[in-house]
């Protein structure tokens, strides 16, 4: 049997994405194309998962009438699910592309707090979820520890479970001080803010996300530059790819379709340099599609063909 993601999201939310002429405040925006998707770090890492043909289930806090309408969308998107009721509602988020500047808007509401009994439930979820890979990812909501992704590393290690986790601020720092974390993907800023400051300088980003990798809390570190591509780092070495030329249709979910593919690759038993270039393709096919983390399989191997050949990763020498 092949091994499943299962994907952890405490807080997933209903994507509204749209269109309009331009964004102007007071007046009334009129919008179009229209569409609904279910959405969250882990659930947009299932959908992609499923997409490119991986076995996934989605664990999700959610609950109220909002949280009937995620489990529907789910549904519609034939993503296999354990829910677990919250008595908050789930979030929506919308964001708007204004077609006269080409900006995209985005609305995140920080979405319902959670109780103890709650978020202890996910955690249980974990400590049952089925043999394969863990991806929890996305931010925590309210009422939930900053050191929750640390607890749930122990429930994925007592599991037998890789654990992969995208998050930010407290709660990535908490968990990699735990350790015992195979992959993390934090964008720049996040990397910066975990490493305690900007890191400019050429070959300070490689030399510190090696650094990390050495130090065994994370054995792989996929680092996000948006437009300057991405940087993957291991206790050995680190990789750039620059980031594919596709037409730029919307960023949400971008680094939710990256992290799937890679993670995909990887429990397929792909080396990391390859599982980060068929990251690099998904991220470009994410952005080329409108709405939240879209890539088509097609367009994520006919990107991947195009990074013919993945170079090799240079080793980074120890800081003196």
């Amino acid at each position: 049997m092949p091994a499943v993601i299962t994907t952890l999201t405490l807080n997933p939310t209903i994507d509204l994405a749209s269109e309009a002429e331009a964004v102007r405040p007071i007046h009334k925006v009129r919008t179009s194309n229209e569409r609904q998707d279910p959405g969250g770090g882990g659930v947009n890492v299932s959908r992609v998962v499923r997409e490119l043909g991986g076995e996934t289930r989605a664990v999700i806090l959610a609950g109220g009438v909002t949280g009937h309408f995620l489990d529907e969308l789910l549904d519609e998107a034939g993503v296999p699910r354990r829910t677990v009721p919250i008595a908050g509602r789930t979030r929506i988020s919308q964001t708007v592309l204004d077609r006269g500047s080409g900006q995209e808007y985005r609305f995140v509401p920080e979405g319902p707090a959670v109780t103890e009994a709650e978020w202890g439930a996910a955690l249980s979820a974990v400590a049952e979820a089925e043999p394969g890979w863990l991806v929890a990812s996305g931010s925590l909501p309210n009422g939930v520890p900053e050191d929750f992704y640390a607890r749930a590393i122990e429930a994925a290690r007592a599991r037998g479970l890789p654990f992969v986790l995208d998050t930010s601020g407290p709660a990535l720092r908490a968990a990699v001080e735990r350790g015992g974390i195979e992959l993390i993907k934090p964008s720049q800023g996040e990397f910066e803010t975990l490493a305690g400051g900007p890191l400019a300088e050429p070959g300070a980003l490689e030399r510190e996300a090696v650094a990390l990798a050495r130090s065994g809390r994370v054995r792989l570190v996929a680092v996000t530059l948006g437009r300057d591509g991405a940087l993957l780092a291991s206790a050995e070495r680190s990789l750039r790819l620059p980031a594919l030329d596709v037409p730029v249709r919307g960023a949400v979910g971008a680094g939710d379709s990256f992290l799937a593919a890679m993670t995909l690759a990887l429990v397929r038993g792909s080396p990391p340099e390859d599982a980060f270039a068929w990251g690099v393709a998904a991220g470009a096919a994410a952005v080329s599609s409108p709405g939240t983390a879209h890539p088509r399989r097609a367009d994520v191997v006919a990107l991947r063909d195009r990074i013919r050949e993945v170079p090799a990763a240079p080793a980074v020498r120890e800081r003196a």
